[in-house]
Order: C-alpha cells, then sequence, then structure tokens
C-alpha cells in the first residue's frame, strides 16, 4: 500500500550536476562552465526531427508497445519478466519501497544516495550488512564501481540499479529480473547521454511492475521519450562505437589524472574515482577554471571526475 513519507525522515540528497552552487561561489554563467560533476555522456545519442504531433497529442499506446519491445531485444530481458517504462528512473526509485511494509533495507555504503533516501522516506531503517528484507545493490556501483554478484542478492524484495550497466553489457544481471521478488532499473541520462529525456525502465517480477504501473498511471513517458527510446533501443551501431569511445577516453582521462599526483579507486567508463590529498583544493582549482568536479561529504579524499567532450581535453589537462 502506497503511504505518506514518514515524517522522521531527514534523506540526504547531496548530488552532481549542482552547477548552481558552482556558480554562487565561483561565478560565471552556465555556458561558461564545464560540468564534470556527472557521469553523464558527453555525446549524447542525436534526437530525431520531431513532428507537431510528438508534442501535441498523448503518447501512443503503440510506440510504448514498440519502445518495451525494444527494451526487450536490447537488455536480453527474460520472458518471464515484465517491462515499465516511467519518466526515469529517478521516479521508480522514489516509488520502489513502497512495494513492501518497512522493516530492514540493506544498502551498502558508498552507493548512490537517492536509494537510501526513498527508503527512509517510507519508514524503512538502513542497515550497511546483515539480513534484510530489501536489498539494493547499484552494479556497477557509483561512485567507485563495484559489481555484485548473483549469490550476494537474495533478499525478499531486491532492486538491482543498472544504470551505468550500458558500458558494460557483458557484466548485466539482467537474467536476475525473471526471478520473484527482483527489480532491475535502467536508466537513459547516463550511457545514452540524455539526463533532459527522463526516462527509465523497470524490469523484472510481473506483479511488481504492475504495482507501479498503477501507482504511475497513464502516459507517464512523453511522446518525443517514446521516439528516441525505441530509436536508440534499435541503434546497436551506435551503442558498439560509443563503448569504445568510452572506452578509451575513461582510460585517457585515467593518464591524465594519474600524472598529477592521484591513484584510481574505480568506476566506470563514464566516471572516475580518485584519491586526492585535499579533495575540496582540487574541486576549488579545477573550479577556478569554471570545471566543476564531484567531492563527497563522507570523504576527504575522493574526487569523481565524468569524462569531458571532444573539445574540453585541453582545458582540463591545463586546469590540472
Amino acid at each position: 500500500m502506497l503511504e505518506l513519507p514518514h515524517e522522521n525522515a531527514t534523506p540526504s540528497r547531496d548530488h552532481g550536476g549542482n552547477l548552481g552552487v558552482a556558480m554562487a561561489e565561483f561565478g560565471g554563467t552556465r555556458s561558461d562552465w564545464m560540468d564534470l560533476s556527472t557521469g553523464i555522456n558527453p555525446h549524447p545519442y542525436p534526437l530525431p526531427d520531431f513532428t507537431a504531433g510528438d508534442w501535441g497529442a498523448l503518447p501512443d499506446a503503440d510506440a510504448l508497445t514498440d519502445m518495451e519491445r525494444a527494451a526487450r531485444s536490447f537488455w536480453n530481458i527474460p520472458d518471464e519478466a515484465a517491462v515499465l517504462a516511467a519518466p526515469g528512473a529517478s521516479a521508480l526509485i522514489a516509488a520502489l519501497p513502497a512495494l513492501a511494509a518497512p522493516r530492514w533495507v540493506q544498502i551498502s555504503k558508498p552507493t548512490y544516495n537517492e536509494h537510501a533516501a526513498a527508503f527512509e522516506a517510507r519508514g524503512w531503517k538502513i542497515r550497511v550488512d546483515g539480513p534484510a528484507e530489501a536489498r539494493v545493490a547499484v552494479h556497477p556501483n557509483n561512485p567507485d564501481g563495484r559489481m555484485w554478484k548473483e549469490e550476494q542478492l537474495t533478499a525478499p524484495l531486491t532492486i538491482i540499479d543498472e544504470s551505468f550497466c550500458d558500458v558494460c553489457p557483458t557484466e548485466s544481471l539482467i537474467r536476475m529480473a525473471a526471478r520473484p521478488g527482483v527489480i532491475v532499473l535502467k536508466s537513459f541520462g547516463k550511457f545514452w547521454g540524455l539526463a533532459g529525456l527522463r526516462l527509465g525502465f523497470a524490469i523484472g517480477d510481473p506483479k511488481l511492475i504492475a504495482a507501479l504501473s498503477t501507482w504511475q498511471g497513464p502516459w507517464a513517458v512523453s511522446g518525443p521519450a517514446l521516439r528516441t527510446g525505441a530509436l536508440a533501443l534499435q541503434d546497436h551501431g551506435w551503442a558498439g562505437d560509443t563503448r569504445s569511445r568510452l572506452r578509451a577516453d575513461a582510460a585517457r582521462l585515467d593518464e591524465m589524472v594519474l600524472a598529477k599526483g592521484a591513484s584510481l579507486v574505480g568506476g566506470t567508463d563514464l566516471f572516475r574515482l580518485y584519491n586526492v590529498d585535499d579533495a575540496a583544493a582540487w574541486q576549488d582549482k579545477l573550479a577556478r577554471a569554471r570545471i566543476w568536479s564531484r567531492i563527497f561529504p563522507y570523504s576527504k579524499t575522493y574526487l569523481r571526475l565524468g569524462l569531458p567532450p571532444a573539445d574540453g581535453w585541453d582545458r582540463l589537462e591545463a586546469a590540472l
């Protein structure tokens, strides 16, 4: 049953992409800044030429079916699993804790903090290890790139957030979506570089997906998102080329940053996590060149950088 957020919940929502904070302290306008504080592909999937109908009509049911069919093929979704498109993975994350009565949820840290915030808002108690009625695994993990194994994920309600897994599809745990109690999340905001499109997917237990669908209501995904998603999910050539480019760019970023005295903690081909002597000082130095990075309230040494666009590499090297 869907309940109101717990009145004592005090979720922490520290995120990258907060250029307003950067501009307030260091000045400039958005066009002056190169934002490396997120893990968004700087070379997004090309948008189609939208029609007036894409914007003026209610989203078409057949278009939704076409996109979900493309998703099944692209991600090799088991036949036993259901698929739900949604207006972004974040909307799904906020709703998932209502799928079971609030008790204990295991969320290993550090990780993407929206999961804990969402569970706390529904009255769940968080633990980093030990038995729990629910389990969240970000795979690969944000910010350190940690991968999970199937045998580690056995809670009655298991959520596998694969928002960054499109860079390494052979590592996907999508096969687990055929199991009762399992939901796998996918995002269009990272690998596809279309965070503003607000398109995400929940894949898994048909009973749980049906509940999410009912709460979401009709026409949740916009017409432009349906058309773009269907095209992108059928464009295997773009996906393959993009994985190759991201892999090369991640290696280039490592070489550049490690040469300045950092050490690599981990990450994915969309973002890298480094240990530095003073993360706040590194962020300050980069910010003075209008380059925004990500640091974390729980670590004085963690610095996370996304990939610069093609014309941003020399600027980053100079700032470092």
